[in-house]
């Protein structure tokens, strides 16, 4: 692991001024961009994309880069476009092997920054029988399935190619067992239970580390548009004006009882100081650093501990069962989702026979 600026505070400074006044649409000033391609991008086809065939989704290279770790390029033909992803293979793959998906946050994820980079994913898994797959890409995007393609962040249909595209073809070229997981953390907490409620059955267990499972509501809102504009994104294009169904529709609080028979873990920290908010931690560089993950990171982790808290008891209301750690210290910071993967990692195992 090398240490380096952290998905978790380096762009944040954006969001927490900006959070507030992004309430209704007219805080925007925008309108979103009429149905159709971006320029420079292909048109979309008529179809909805419920309706859209899916069969050109292939596999276009396969290149190792390093021990059991592979770069996996396939193309999605819901964005157009092809899409990296980081594989690293189970320690014994003379079997079939479940597999589990690791989400980024707000800065999607890449060679140079991602779960391998950031945390001992690679060096945790080298004796566990799953395989783990990381999608490259979808900055800013909650990977969804935006409604409009957006002139600075392309076209997003992340909850199609991760749930109809992809996990076929990854279970076909890895010899997985067809049992998935899901993590996400920050932006991709809420993905993450947004993709099991899109596609009931498809994941065995999900967790969601820091993130907000409220978009629909005000400050709900608010948080999402703030994470989109971290990339000068338009939030009216991804689920419309504040007052479309879609962002409801997007709402893992509102949707909660869809998540029944699928393993939940949540976690969050409280915003308050913990372990790995000193000098001497791997993930802090400076003083600066320091300051900026204990300030921003404190107060964007409390804004996630409500919402997890929220969640939580929505779950408990509705007699779905979880697991919750809400830790009493912790920030929004990479040391922390750490920690989360290991801590959840026995849920997973039970759940998918790893």
């Amino acid at each position: 692991m090398q240490k380096s600026i952290r998905d978790g505070v380096d762009m944040r400074r954006f969001e927490v001024l900006t959070a507030a006044a992004i309430l209704s649409a007219s805080a925007f000033g925008w309108t979103a961009s009429p149905v159709g391609a971006a320029p420079g991008l292909p048109a979309p086809t008529d179809l909805p994309v419920s309706a859209q065939p899916f069969g050109l989704a292939r596999i276009v290279s396969t290149t190792a880069v390093a021990d059991r770790q592979f770069n996996v390029v396939v193309h999605s033909p819901a964005m157009g476009k092809d899409i990296t992803l980081r594989v690293i293979r189970p320690a014994d793959p003379s079997v079939p092997r479940p597999t589990l998906y690791l989400l980024s946050g707000v800065d999607g994820a890449s060679d140079a920054r991602s779960w391998t980079t950031e945390t001992d994913a690679v060096e945790f898994f080298s004796d566990k029988n799953a395989n783990v797959v990381i999608p490259y890409g979808g900055a800013s995007s909650y990977y969804t399935d935006w409604i409009s393609d957006d002139p600075n962040l392309g076209r997003n249909k992340w909850t199609t190619f991760l749930t109809r595209e992809l996990p076929s073809l990854v279970d076909a070229e890895f010899g997985s067992t067809g049992r998935h997981g899901l993590i996400g953390f920050s932006m991709s907490g809420t993905s993450s239970l947004n993709l099991a409620i899109a596609a009931p059955g498809l994941y065995e267990a999900v967790a969601s580390f820091s993130g907000c499972a409220i978009t629909s509501d005000p400050i709900g809102r608010a948080f999402v548009a703030a994470t989109v504009v971290n990339f000068f994104g338009n939030p009216l294009n991804m689920w419309g004006p504040l007052d479309d169904p879609t962002w409801i529709a997007n709402d893992p609080y509102v949707n909660a009882e869809r998540l029944r028979g699928t393993k939940l873990y949540l976690s969050n920290g409280s915003g308050l100081p913990g372990r790995h908010d000193a000098l001497e931690s791997p993930w802090i560089e400076d003083e600066g650093e320091l300051v900026n993950v204990v300030v921003e990171g404190g107060l964007i982790e409390a804004a996630t501990n409500e919402c997890t808290r929220r969640m939580a008891g929505r779950l408990d209301e509705l007699g779905i069962p979880a697991t919750v750690n809400l830790r009493p210290t912790g920030t929004h910071s990479w040391g922390y989702w750490q920690d989360e993967l290991h801590a959840s990692w026995p849920m997973f195992a039970d759940a998918l026979g790893a």
